[in-house]
């Protein structure tokens, strides 16, 4: 069974913080890329950021540059995506999805989804006064 389970969303103040976590099962996420997803009613799921197996290479959007941070602890096999300096365009449903190995470092990262793997229900990051 092969599944993630996305969760530490909620309500935050413009310039707040939230620690978002990526959970696995299934599967070992040590040898696993994640990729940050985000999606909000009526526009596209863009990417957000990615890791590399071991963490030691990462990428992120530019619009979120300098205030995210993707981390991974693979002993507890998860993913964590922390969110600082929030504001109202980060409003979304954030989730995470296995990425092809290798494709982190890359400008089109978001494009290698793991096939045969499938989108999980998300974490709704709310970010409002």
């Amino acid at each position: 069974q092969l599944h993630l389970v996305e969760s530490g969303g909620g309500l935050v103040l413009p310039g707040g913080s939230l620690r978002l976590s990526c959970a696995g099962s299934g599967f070992i996420l040590d040898s696993s890329t994640i990729g940050w997803f985000r999606q909000t009613p009526g526009k596209e799921r863009e990417g957000v950021s990615c890791i590399s197996t071991r963490g030691y290479i990462t990428n992120y959007i530019d619009s979120v540059k300098g205030r995210f941070t993707i981390s991974r602890d693979n002993a507890k096999n998860t993913v964590y995506l922390q969110m600082n300096s929030l504001e109202p365009e980060d409003t979304a449903t954030y989730y995470c999805r296995r990425l092809s190995p290798g494709l982190c470092g890359s400008s089109r990262w978001y494009g290698g989804l793991w096939e045969g793997d499938s989108w999980g229900q998300g974490t709704k990051v709310i970010v409002s006064s």
